[in-house]
């Protein structure tokens, strides 16, 4: 097997550094993914038919069409449309961001209806305000339903960052191309960055668990 890992040990600084870079706008994604569905599933189970009709049509348009397809039409888009030079990591985050938040309306406006509808009438029959209701009743059950859910998209968003790669950031797949280009071998360099991209996941899975567990204690 033509095989040499000892090529790419002086990258492997190079390369590890591409978790923080990675982690640091899949974070953001997720955040703004999370904010913004959440409004998304109030609309959706709201009475006011527009509003409900927009998340409806938002989630069929971001879950409908490729994520790579929304990162290229916001990267090269923006400049064209309005001639504002956008950073590739500025488009990550909007491409990610507000396609995560489709997937998350729908896992919050599940998990809200899933909580007993008790709560909600009892909330209403002692004249707490709707605002105040969810905030305080409502989503906090809702959140803990869901937290699964929320952690294996979050898994799912770290794993489809790779893709960011195409428009030049410098992510862990992005480093491992231009070590490969470098050193004209890509086997290597690839196969580390997957191991790497693994104990990420890995490590996401069991902070999932850990915070889980935590939230499950008083049960």
């Amino acid at each position: 097997m033509n095989l040499d890992f000892t090529q790419i040990v002086p990258y492997i600084p190079f390369m590890i550094e591409g978790i923080w870079v990675t982690l640091q706008f899949v974070l953001v994604s997720i955040l703004v993914g999370f904010l913004i569905g959440t409004v998304l599933a109030l609309f959706k189970i709201g009475n006011i038919k527009p509003l409900r009709w927009f998340a409806d049509a938002y989630t069929s348009i971001f879950r409908g069409t490729p994520l790579i397809l929304q990162l290229m039409i916001i990267y090269f888009a923006i400049p064209q449309l309005t001639a504002y030079d956008i950073s590739p990591f500025l488009s990550a985050v909007m491409a990610f961001g507000l396609n995560s938040s489709a997937y998350v309306s729908e896992i919050i406006r599940a998990g809200i209806q899933a909580v007993d509808r008790g709560q909600t009438e009892a909330a209403h029959a002692l004249g707490v305000p709707y605002r105040q209701m969810m905030i305080d009743i409502i989503l906090p059950q809702a959140l803990k339903n869901i937290l699964p859910a929320l952690m294996n998209e979050f898994i799912t968003l770290t794993k489809e960052s790779a893709i960011v790669s195409t428009i030049g950031y410098l992510d862990l797949m992005r480093r491992s191309q231009v070590v490969g280009a470098e050193l004209f071998r890509n086997f290597e360099p690839l196969l580390f960055v997957g191991v790497l991209y693994w104990s990420m996941v890995m490590v996401l899975t069991l902070i999932g668990r850990w915070v889980e567990r935590r939230l499950n204690v008083g049960d």
